[in-house]
């Protein structure tokens, strides 16, 4: 079951989903919550290390850390007062500025949408992972691709996506503890 804006908002209010800062009156809408883009943006790098060796990554490698693995490609960056311009075909990573927190008793999980307004850019706010599991407290982290033909000036503050709220048939044994669990704490 999909909650409603009149649910979000009782929710929230009940301290039942926890999101901080609190969304304005003008992020919902009849059936999701708006939620903005942070300050801080994770681009991939060009050239990893200027020496023509190819890299290869090998997800299926049981060793493989994502998070050690992606700072060896990555690099940070701030997203100043002129925004940052993400040009056609590039990826970056992103967080909410939001906090969410989804705690397990509360049988409530969310899915985190792109805007279809940013969609029809082309830019796409997550690839293949909407899911926001019952347990998981922390900002959301977005994979970001402007599949478009322009450049798209991204601004810290705009908002990015939408979270939908479900509600679970029952309470999980366990909640998300994956290896992105409580990712991006402020």
């Amino acid at each position: 079951m999909i909650l409603t804006d009149r649910e979000i908002r009782t929710a929230i209010k009940r301290g039942v989903i926890v999101i901080d800062p609190p969304p304005s009156e003008n992020a919902y809408s009849s059936t999701s919550v708006d939620l903005t883009l942070d300050h801080e943006l994770t681009l991939f790098k060009d050239d990893i290390d200027g020496t023509g060796i190819e890299m290869i990554l090998d997800p299926s490698n049981r060793r493989v850390d994502t998070e050690k693995a992606l700072e060896s490609i990555t690099s940070k960056a701030t997203i100043h007062d002129d925004g940052y311009v993400l040009k056609s075909n590039k990826l970056v990573l992103a967080y909410t500025k939001e906090y969410v927190d989804l705690r397990i008793d509360t049988k409530y999980a969310a899915r985190v949408e792109g805007k279809s307004s940013l969609a029809r850019y082309g830019l796409s706010i997550h690839i293949t992972a909407p899911t926001i599991h019952a347990g998981f407290d922390g900002r959301i982290r977005l994979e970001m691709l402007n599949h478009g033909p322009l450049p798209i000036r991204l601004r810290k503050g705009m908002p990015i996506c939408q979270l939908i709220f479900e509600q679970t048939l029952g309470t999980p044994d366990k909640g998300y503890s994956g290896q992105f669990a409580g990712q991006g704490g402020s």
